[in-house]
Order: structure tokens, then sequence, then C-alpha cells
């Protein structure tokens, strides 16, 4: 089991089959959300109210194509934007601070499985990701369950985050490293 679990979800259990109906549900919006028209507004923001079980801050942007198998455990602050093709798997939880920017194709990641072969398939552990304030994810970089990066950070394009990032440095590389700190 991961150091940064902080919770288990068994995989035969009366839990873990509400959570399999609510990724129907959200996949079923996602996938009407991701063939909308763009300009559809109204109808954007009333499948994103699905997915994230209420209405986002009006200073929040997702841009679709999006993809997320609950929605429910996702926090936005003000003034966030999300670029397309992003995925949010948020059973763990997901924080995203005030002026945070997320470029295409970026994955936040709350859930993972055992390494043991034996256990594999019969829990998901999970821990929660927290995106501080003004934290910019470069497109196509995967954030792992129990990370946080810090306030002002920049995670480069790419990047695989597995360890917190510390405020206002820029990570780079597979697993991530700190490149330097940003004035």
């Amino acid at each position: 089991m991961s150091t940064r679990t902080e919770q288990i979800m068994y995989v035969q259990t009366p839990e873990f089959a509400r959570h399999m109906e609510r990724v129907a549900e959200v996949t079923d919006a996602t996938s009407r959300l991701n063939v909308l028209p763009f300009g559809d507004t109204v109808g954007r923001a009333e499948l994103l109210s699905v997915v994230f079980g209420g209405p986002l801050p009006e200073s929040v942007t997702v841009y679709p194509p999006f993809f997320t198998e609950c929605g429910l455990h996702t926090a936005f602050g003000e003034r966030v934007f999300v670029n397309q093709g992003c995925t949010f798997m948020d059973r763990g939880g997901i924080r995203i601070g005030d002026d945070v920017m997320i470029a295409p194709k970026a994955s936040l990641i709350t859930g993972g499985h055992p390494l043991p072969l034996a256990e594999r398939r019969a829990y998901l552990s999970l821990a929660p990701i927290v995106i501080e304030d003004d934290v910019w994810i470069g497109a196509g970089a995967t954030v792992t369950q129990g990370v946080t990066v810090g306030a002002g950070a920049v995670v480069a394009a790419g990047a695989v985050v597995t360890r917190d990032v510390p405020a206002r440095t820029l990570v780079a590389g597979v697993p991530a490293r700190v490149v330097r700190t940003i004035g």
C-alpha cells in the first residue's frame, strides 16, 4: 500500500457499487458535454453542473472534452482555467485554488491500485490532490494521488508529479524534479 494512501475502497462492496453507478452517470454526462457545439454555453454549464454536483463558480472555465469518473470530489477556486482534454479522477478529492491554469491533456489522478498482483483488483487506494493558488500545470502533465502543488509553482509539460511540489518552483521530468525556483 502506498504511503500516500489516505483511504481504501474495496471493490466487492456496496460503496464501490454506488461509486460505479456514479461513474456511469458522469460518463453519460461527459459524453454529452464532449459533443456539444462549443458555442452552447448554456448546455455546457448544465452538464458541468451534473458532473460536479452543482454550478461552478462563474469565473471557472472548463473546456471540453473533459473526463472524470466522479466529479463530486472536485472543488474549484476562483478564476480557474481547465483547457481541452483534461482528466480528473477525483474519487480521492481534488482541491484547486484560485488563479490556476491547467493546460490541455493534463491529468489529476487521485486513485491507484496496490502493487502486489494478488491485491491489484481488490481495492483502490485514494488520496487527495491539492493545487494551491497561482499554479500552472503544463500540457500532458500528470499529478498523482496524495500530491500538493505549492502556490505559484509550474509543472512542466509532460511531467509526472509523484511528490509534493514546493511553492514557487518549476518541476519537470518523469518523475518530476525541481528544476529551479521562480522569483
